[in-house]
Formats: C-alpha cells, sequence, structure tokens
C-alpha cells in the first residue's frame, strides 16, 4: 500500500468539511496506488459537494440580508438587483447567471432542505437537486415537498439519470390531474423541424408525444434491422430507413414494438399511479391508456413486487432465452445493469450472471430471469475480459460490479411502473 492510501480511504469514507479538505489538501504530492487514487477522487467529488451546499447557504443568505440600504427609498426589487450584480462581478460570471443562482438558492433553502442536507454530506451531486428543481418548477410547494420525500431515501444510491426518471415518476404520483394537464398543453407544442448542418447535412427532428416517438423510433430501427448492411452501421441504415419509411419508397414494413408498463389497477383507472415507457421512462396515466388501447395492441400479464416494482417470475436448459424469458428480463431491466449505463436492454446482450453450463445444462447457469441481465456490448466485455466481476441479487435485484481496485458499485433495479 502507498503512503496516501490509508489518507485517501478514510477521507472518502468521512462526511465532508473544512477538516476533509484540508486533508485533501495534504494529498497532494503523496504517491498512491490506483486505488488509492480512485479513493482521492471520491473524497474531492464528496468536499466539492459540501463546498457547493456552503455557497448556496451563502448565495440565500444574501437574499435574506440585502447589501445596500437607501435612506427613505425601501425597495425590494432594487436590494435584489443590487445584490444580482455584486455576485456577477464577485464571482466573474453574467447577471443573468447571478440571477438563475440567487433564485436556485432560494428554491433549495426553502423548498428542498432535506436535499440541501444530502448535498452538504457529499451523497448527492448538485445536478441532483437541479433536476428537482427543474420537475418540480411548475409544482406547488405542498406538491413539491410531496416529491421530495418519495424520491429522497433513493436519490443517494442513483445516477443523476435514473434520479430523473424518478423524479418524474414521483410528479405523476404526487400530482396525477396536474400531470395530465401540463401534458395535454405540453402536446399542443408538437413539431417537425429542419435545421442547416456544414459539409451539406442537415438535420430532421420532431417534438412528439413520448408514446409516438418510441413507436416512430421502433419503426425506424425494425425497418433497418431488414436492410442489407452494404458497409453500414446501424445508425446510418436508421437514418436510411427513415427516409425510406417517409419517402414510401421501403420495401418492407416490420412489425414495430415499444414496451409500456402499466399496473392493472392504472389501467382499468381505479387509481392514478404512472406507468413506465420502456427506453424513455414514467408516462401518466392516460398516457399509457391510450397506448394500451390502440389498435394492434397485445396485453401480457407480468407480476410485479408490490414495494420494489420488480418484475417477479418466469425456462432453462437451452443458452438461448426463451421469447417470454426475453421479454420479461427487458421489461424488468430497461436498460443495460452496468452502474450509470442508460442503453436500451433491447439493443443489450442477455448475460448469464451464472455461466451457462454448456457441457452440462442441468448443472448451473440457468437461462432464467433470475440468472439473466442486460448488459450492453462495452460493459460485457468489460465484465468477461477487464477483470470486474458481478454479483446478483434476484430479491432485491442489485446488481454489485466489483473493479479489478477493489471498489464495489452497486446498480439497483428500476420500478417497472
Amino acid at each position: 500500500m502507498e503512503e496516501g492510501d490509508a489518507l485517501a480511504a478514510g477521507l472518502a469514507r468521512a462526511v465532508p468539511g473544512a477538516v476533509s479538505v484540508a486533508g485533501i489538501a495534504a494529498l497532494d504530492g503523496a504517491p498512491m496506488s490506483a486505488a488509492g487514487r480512485i479513493d482521492a477522487l471520491v473524497a474531492v467529488a464528496r468536499a466539492r459537494c459540501w463546498l457547493e451546499a456552503v455557497q448556496i447557504a451563502m448565495l440565500a443568505g444574501l437574499q435574506e440580508q440585502p447589501l445596500t440600504c437607501i435612506p427613505g427609498h425601501p425597495d425590494a426589487l432594487g436590494d435584489f438587483l443590487e445584490t444580482q450584480e455584486q455576485v456577477a462581478c464577485a464571482l466573474r460570471i453574467s447577471p443573468d447567471t447571478a440571477y438563475g443562482r440567487l433564485v436556485e438558492a432560494q428554491q433549495l433553502t426553502s423548498r428542498f432542505p432535506a436535499s440541501l442536507g444530502l448535498l452538504a454530506e457529499g451523497r448527492v451531486q448538485i445536478m441532483h437537486l437541479k433536476a428537482l428543481l427543474e420537475h418540480t418548477a411548475a409544482l406547488e410547494d405542498e406538491v413539491a415537498a410531496r416529491v421530495e420525500e418519495l424520491v429522497l431515501l433513493k436519490l443517494p444510491t442513483q445516477t443523476v439519470g435514473a434520479a430523473r426518471k424518478a423524479i418524474s415518476r414521483a410528479v405523476i404520483k404526487a400530482d396525477p390531474a396536474g400531470a395530465e394537464q401540463r401534458h395535454t398543453r405540453a402536446r399542443e407544442d408538437r413539431r417537425t423541424t429542419l435545421q442547416p448542418h456544414p459539409e451539406g447535412m442537415a438535420w430532421f427532428g420532431a417534438l412528439l408525444t413520448a408514446g409516438d416517438a418510441a413507436l416512430v423510433d421502433a419503426a425506424v430501427t425494425a425497418h433497418a434491422r431488414t436492410l442489407d448492411a452494404d458497409g453500414r452501421t446501424l445508425p446510418q441504415r436508421c437514418a436510411d430507413a427513415l427516409v425510406e419509411l417517409v419517402s414510401g419508397t421501403a420495401t418492407s414494413s416490420p412489425t414495430a414494438t415499444i414496451v409500456v408498463t402499466v399496473p392493472y389497477d392504472t389501467l382499468i383507472g381505479t387509481t392514478e399511479d404512472p406507468a413506465d415507457l420502456t427506453g424513455y421512462g414514467p408516462l401518466t396515466p392516460t398516457q399509457a391508456r391510450a397506448l394500451a388501447t390502440r389498435p394492434g395492441s397485445v396485453w401480457r400479464r407480468l407480476l410485479t413486487h408490490p414495494a420494489t416494482g420488480q418484475v417477479l417470475k418466469t425456462d432453462p436448459t437451452s443458452y438461448r432465452p426463451t421469447a417470454e424469458t426475453t421479454r420479461h428480463v427487458i421489461a424488468r431491466d430497461p436498460h443495460c445493469r452496468f452502474p450509470g449505463c442508460t442503453r436500451p436492454s433491447r439493443r443489450c446482450d442477455l448475460d448469464h450472471v451464472v455461466p451457462f453450463n454448456h457441457a452440462n445444462p442441468q448443472a448451473g447457469g440457468p437461462t432464467t430471469p433470475d440468472n439473466l441481465i442486460p448488459l450492453c456490448r462495452r460493459h460485457h466485455l468489460t465484465k468477461h475480459r477487464a477483470g470486474w466481476h458481478i454479483g446478483y441479487s434476484s430479491a432485491s435485484g442489485n446488481v454489485t460490479w466489483t473493479a479489478p481496485t477493489g471498489h464495489t458499485y452497486t446498480d439497483q433495479p428500476t420500478p417497472a411502473a
């Protein structure tokens, strides 16, 4: 063990503050192993979170204690503008950016003190809090507090991307009627766009409802897979497939499939819990019911755990999973199970946690949902060739990865709905 390793390991575990910042300074130039440097990175990241929480408190305090007081001219707006300009000059940022930080600080301290406390402890990043602010901007304080309550426990264990989905789901759960109204208004903005791009290229896009966008993506991808590669990558074939489908020159019409997981009570209208569109995230109940009742929709029953939302149950002695098993795993795990990876599971390999026994399939490594997880090709290779090891708990759905340095990281399952 190198000289700085023990100090780095202690700092990575310590509650961040002035003492830990001083300890980090003592690491400068100290010899460390790769494992020690990972611990040092964690310590620095947590200390930065603490400093950001301190800065937020200072910015909020400035609004409570105006920088100027002109006798005989009480003016709250003038006080705020003066504070805004002083902050802009002091931090060498634009007045608009200073305004945004002041407002953000006020909202975090008044609306989300518990989440701000997690930031001060180095347990979440500032981007977690920004996601919370963004998704609750249109909500009343009481509803926003309910959203924070719903996500707070898991927030420290989630990547920012996973947190965004969890917060979005909580917003729908806490305010289903408001979520439907906001979606109805947002739907009015649907449109297509065409933007020039250098070298004779252009961007073509569309703002659509989540269900329609998923259907378009599935149709384009399905058609692209029927085209001869001819040296083209799948993204290139998808672009060509879009042109063929829109122009009417497509020679095939493969079935496009999207997966929406809806609680049964929501489906029949007795509750208003959110649903989940695979590859996108939470949907309002009305959106989910509309997709479920579209012509050609196929309903398949999936049993989920009432507390975790995990898909439960489903063949075992063949190496390749059955269609039912594949559907089960994709519904349970919408993306690659490497921490932070968002590659959709329909584009991943289904990897055996306990290796399949080709010589004696009955002896172990069954091809069942409890022994399969989706891994994108990159992280599949990471597991088999780069010295990483995984552990999977079918009870909790957690996948624990152990890096070559010995550090462990846990990826928690995404609730089905």
